[in-house]
């Protein structure tokens, strides 16, 4: 029985029929609507309540990003999912701060993308890696101008370290267990730990935080 509902946002009827098609294929996912702007997306979701919406950035009528912040505002428990082709820090950054769990492009393979509906799922956050690599390369140019955190870090352990690094790389935890050959439970472990250590809620400040440390760099 499919555990996580979607509904997918997104102004072009191809895109959302591709995405429909592959998001559909999984088992545990039900794709239980369509809306191709913001404002269906909000008339959707007050007649009923997904778990994921994969949401479009740019739409007319509501953009993705006014839709992301009206519904993280009114139905918090609900994870967004961007799903688009615009990577630029103009649009990334506000749509990350509107709400969205996770930032993934259009041209990410189905199973990235489908990994990024399961981490937001469970609450956790989930980039491409293109996305990681330009919100670290902002964060850096502008810890470099003398903006952001200079407090130091609590010192991570070796494998934290190397959890760090993979999730820089825009890598899902999936991902990351598979690269250092440890369980998923392991790397939700290791993240928790830094977490609490840094005292962040989700991986992109996990990021973030790394970044503006100098722990981190872009590729």
């Amino acid at each position: 029985m499919p555990e996580i509902r979607v509904l997918i946002v997104d102004d072009d009827p191809l895109v959302r029929s591709a995405l429909s098609h592959f998001v559909s294929r999984d088992a545990e996912i039900q794709v239980i609507g369509e809306a191709e702007s913001g404002l269906e997306a909000i008339a959707f979701v007050e007649r009923d309540i997904p778990d994921v919406i994969m949401m479009d950035v740019q739409m007319p009528d509501m953009n993705g990003i006014e839709a992301t912040a009206a519904i993280a505002e009114r139905w918090p428990d609900i994870r967004i999912l961007a799903v688009t082709t615009l990577e630029g820090s103009d649009t990334v950054l506000p749509m990350l701060s509107a709400g969205a769990s996770g930032y993934m492009l259009k041209d990410s393979s189905a199973e990235s993308i489908l990994a990024g509906v399961r981490e937001v799922h469970k609450g956790a956050s989930s980039l491409s890696p293109r996305i990681a690599s330009m919100l670290i390369k902002h964060v850096r140019a502008a810890e470099s101008s003398g903006i952001g955190q200079t407090d130091p870090l609590v010192s991570l352990t070796e494998r934290e370290t190397e959890v760090l690094h993979r999730l820089a790389e825009g890598m899902s935890n999936a991902e990351i267990a598979r690269t250092l050959i440890v369980s998923e439970g392991t790397v939700k472990a290791h993240l928790g730990s830094i977490m609490s250590k840094w005292h962040v809620r989700d991986r992109v400040q996990i990021i973030v935080t790394a970044a503006r440390a100098g722990l981190v760099d872009f590729r």
